[in-house]
């Protein structure tokens, strides 16, 4: 007797070895995850949840942090520098309240748009930038007189149309027979009277220089009097300087003296919308009004000096500015390389600093910095990543790639970020006003998404990544601070359809990982899309030893799972049993 000869089912295990990322689409290759929390890449290929993050203090009040060797932020109008406050060893300055840009010049920290700068070697060296003397010409009359260079007097021998007859050697000639009148000086040796090619006039009043220094560039206004005493109103560099005079380039036919009126001479800072480093020098950007004016401009200030930002000699260590002719604000600066990268929303300026001053400015029409995320640029590993309307961007010099496919549909916006340890940490706001923090390993290519995190601002400090939270400064690593308890995360996977003909079930689903002891996980099931998430397991950790727990889900069309869990944990793989069954 021969019994029936069945049919063997047909069977396909799928198995998991490379966990992937994060990727919010709905079709998602394998080892991917189209939700987490928590998890890393740092176990790559390795499923794993991300380590414990550190609490350092509750700070309130915050407008700015940035990293040196130390870290740095301003609190409540209050500079800090590695939690000390140097409130005491600034007396003369007031720092504004309102957000603030911390930019590091050498030894110096410089904070925007206050135009304050501080020595974080020499305390006692800080001060503003800008800096503005007033003059009451009534009550401290200005004496305006020709000089040299050193500010010693220039004494006209002769002041006539005709030349001079029998001069001695070394005699200055005021020549007035053309319209514009010039000086001269015999030369004994050539018998000729020799232009002199740049004149000086120094003004003298008690608090004039006060504050200023040689080859600054200032401005001058309020002198009045004759016409070649207006004409000293305006931009000028000092070629000596000292608390009661000043000297710069002009000429005057005779001795004056200012006798009414106010006068001012100030050194100013331009109102900048981003400011950043390059080459010793600081950069900025601006749009909008200005002093009255309508602006769209870069500037740069003068090499090493960053008190400067009119000083224009014609020598490759002047100041700088340029206009651009692109429309809408500014919305980002960093500095990539040697070169200052400026950012609108769709382009950005590249300034290629040039040895003698000649700096070139590049426009590139591209996807720029979305306008409020201008926290988010960041170099990782040589490259610059920031948040676009489109999504991530990462640029390298050629011309910026978008990375952030991942998001799916979601937009997000008002994005912060920071990067350490070749990994790129990014805060950024939803449609639904929800936070998130995303992490994109540079080296591997993969994003993960930890939590709701709204952190503010970034700042890296050597290995370690301070982030401020809700008025609360905190580490990425934990290698600052104390220690969070253990970390609680979460995968859930896209639907899963494996194309085999008619309805297919998975018989069995078996997880292997190490779970020490103290951990422990859960396993979900949602069956055909009908939104309810089904218990199907729960392990506690005994160790470090591989566990492995087998599932058998119920039979449906498709499904998804997730696994949930808290404290340390490391999934090595992930197979699925299927069976097909009938169409019916």
């Amino acid at each position: 007797m021969f019994y029936p000869k069945l049919t063997e089912q047909r069977q396909q295990t799928l198995t998991t070895e490379a966990f992937l990322g994060y990727d919010h689409d709905l079709k998602l290759s394998d080892g991917e995850f189209y939700d987490m929390e928590n998890l890393t890449s740092d176990c790559y290929p390795l499923l794993a949840p991300r380590v414990r993050r550190g609490t350092v203090q509750a700070l309130s009040g915050v407008q700015a942090i940035c990293a040196r060797d130390k870290l740095c932020w301003v609190q409540n109008q209050v500079l800090y520098i590695n939690g000390a406050s140097m409130e005491a060893y600034m007396p003369s300055v007031n720092i504004k309240a309102g957000e603030k840009q911390l930019v590091s010049m050498g030894a110096y920290l410089c904070i925007f748009p206050d135009g304050i700068y501080f020595n974080t070697e020499d305390y006692s060296d800080n001060g503003y930038m800008g800096h503005e003397n007033t003059v009451d010409a009534a009550e401290t009359p200005i004496s305006v007189s020709l000089c040299l260079a050193d500010g010693q007097a220039l004494t006209l021998s002769f002041s006539q149309a005709a030349q001079p007859e029998s001069p001695s050697n070394g005699q200055y000639w005021l020549d007035t027979s053309g319209s514009l009148h010039t000086i001269k000086q015999w030369a004994e040796a050539s018998g000729q009277w020799v232009s002199v090619p740049t004149v000086y006039v120094k003004l003298a009043a008690n608090g004039i220089g006060k504050g200023f220094k040689q080859y600054d560039g200032i401005e001058i206004s309020g002198l009045s009097g004759n016409e070649q005493l207006k004409k000293l109103n305006g931009s000028q560099i000092l070629y000596g300087a000292d608390e009661s005079s000043i000297v710069i380039v002009g000429l005057i036919d005779q001795a004056a003296e200012v006798t009414s009126g106010t006068v001012k001479t100030a050194r100013r800072v331009p109102d900048m919308d981003f400011i950043t480093e390059c080459g010793n020098r600081l950069w900025g950007c601006k749009y909008g009004v200005a002093d009255g004016e309508t602006v769209n401009e870069l500037y740069c200030c003068k090499l090493g000096d960053f008190k400067n930002w009119a000083c224009y000699q014609g020598v490759a260590t002047d100041s700088w500015r340029a206009s651009c002719g692109t429309d809408g604000k500014w919305t980002g600066a960093a500095t990539l390389a040697d070169s200052p990268v400026f950012f609108k929303e769709d382009c950005f300026h590249r300034v290629y600093p040039s040895a003698s001053g000649a700096h070139q400015v590049v426009v590139q029409k591209c996807a720029g910095v979305q306008n409020g995320s201008s926290k988010s640029l960041v170099v990782v590993d040589d490259r610059l990543y920031y948040k676009s309307r489109m999504g991530v961007c990462v640029y390298d010099g050629s011309l910026p790639q978008e990375i952030g496919g991942c998001f799916g549909t979601v937009l997000y916006a008002n994005a912060a970020a920071g990067g350490v340890r070749g990994k790129y940490f990014i805060s950024m706001e939803d449609a639904a006003h929800s936070w998130s923090l995303f992490v994109y390993d540079t080296r591997k290519g993969l994003w993960h998404r930890e939590d709701s995190t709204h952190a503010s601002e970034f700042a890296r400090v050597g290995d370690e990544l301070y982030f401020l939270e809700n008025g609360t400064l905190r580490t990425v690593y934990g290698t600052a601070g104390t220690k969070d308890g253990p970390v609680g995360w979460m995968a859930e996977t896209g639907i899963m359809t494996y194309g085999l003909v008619g309805k297919k079930y998975v018989s069995r689903i078996n997880l292997r990982m190490q779970l020490p002891k103290g951990s422990s996980v859960d396993f979900w099931v949602q069956y055909d899309s009908d939104g309810v998430w089904r218990h199907c397991g729960h392990i506690e950790g005994r160790g470090l030893r591989t566990f492995l727990l087998p599932i058998r889900p119920a039979r449906c069309d498709h499904l998804k799972f997730r696994l949930t869990g808290k404290g340390e944990m490391k999934l090595f793989s992930l197979a699925r049993v299927l069976e097909a069954g009938s169409d019916a």
